[in-house]
């Protein structure tokens, strides 16, 4: 349920009509915009008298919100939320560029790596340090030494760091990471995204292989319900019956998500299909579809990368694209953007 209040409205009888709604047991999201400001009530709402807090002189309207997400969902918040990491802005018109190695492999790969991308216009460096894989015999990343050289290449460059957390016993080594990233393997371990929502920290979430944008949703909200409401949505394909590619790109995503929820919104174009060349074509659709950034695989020899080489740019084939990305978004905001 979401209550509109009138914009000047007495703040002695909003104290009480809040105070009376917490004796109920409901929690109250608080949502102060430009016209409005909206409550967003959390709990057993159903009992709740809709006609009696419509006739409150302070409320303007009420609405029973038929989504099981609240906290994510647009009507609680309809203001586009905006993610500070350092000096790298999510969301609120910039596009944010995470480039870097799916894997990381060793400190100078990626600390070279990192400078490369940060030339071309990247504003976070991505790595893995802990990698999912399908098979048990794959490489499955350098653990806490990864992490270590994801700081060294920050500490060289300034980028801020995304990187996957795997595991909750793993928490205590992503104290100084600066976004934690839920992969799509792991969207719905739901003890993995209650413990994040204790975290102050940014976390973003990939969506799952076969996730439908309510899932996705509600992995959010779990992260929301635990206090962080530091959340940014990645879509990285879903499967499909269409077996030449990784992953089907869900483009539509981006607008459909643009309307549920307030969340800024990334897409993984490398992930997506698996193959390089596909890359360049799916970002510019992203940019040109309203993304707030883009996630995309950047490895200085991809013939021997120990992790996704066919689906990674060179340094030199990334630095013209991030331009053209960079390009297409500021054209696409006017001048007057």
């Amino acid at each position: 349920m979401i209550v509109v209040l009138k914009h000047n409205h007495n703040q002695e009888q909003l104290e009480g009509l809040v105070s009376w709604l917490q004796e109920k047991g409901i929690a109250i999201h608080t949502s102060i915009g430009e016209a409005n400001t909206i409550l967003g009530l959390v709990g057993d709402t159903s009992k709740l008298d809709i006609d009696l807090i419509a006739a409150l002189d302070i409320v303007e309207d009420v609405k029973r919100v038929q989504e099981p997400y609240k906290n994510a969902n647009r009507k609680f918040h309809p203001e586009d939320t905006v993610i500070q990491v350092g000096d790298t802005q999510i969301g609120g018109g910039t596009l944010t560029i995470m480039a870097g190695p799916c894997s990381v492999e060793s400190e100078e790969q990626v600390v070279a790596i990192a400078k490369a991308v940060k030339a071309s216009g990247a504003t976070m460096l991505r790595g893995g340090a802990f990698k999912p894989r399908t098979s048990p015999y794959a490489f499955q990343g350098l653990g806490e030494k990864g992490l270590e050289y994801l700081k060294a290449a920050r500490a060289e460059t300034g980028l801020p760091i995304v990187t996957e957390l795997m595991d909750v016993t793993q928490l205590p080594l992503f104290k100084d990471v600066d976004v934690i990233q839920i992969g799509a393997r792991n969207m719905q371990n739901f003890d993995l995204l209650k413990a994040v929502g204790h975290q102050d920290k940014p976390v973003m979430i990939k969506r799952g292989m076969s996730a439908s944008y309510e899932e996705w949703l509600m992995s959010a909200e779990y992260v929301m319900a635990g206090g962080n409401e530091k959340v940014i949505l990645c879509e990285r394909g879903i499967r499909t019956f269409e077996s030449y590619t990784r992953n089907t790109l869900d483009l539509a995503a981006i607008p459909v998500l643009r309307k549920l929820t307030h969340l800024p919104i990334i897409v993984d174009p490398s992930h997506a299909t698996g193959k390089y060349w596909l890359v360049e074509p799916l970002a510019m659709g992203a940019v040109a579809t309203g993304a707030d950034g883009l996630q995309i695989e950047v490895h200085n020899d991809p013939a021997h990368a120990l992790c996704d080489g066919p689906q990674s740019l060179k340094p030199e084939a990334f630095d013209p694209l991030a331009r053209k990305l960079l390009a297409l978004h500021s054209w696409m905001k006017g001048p007057e953007g």
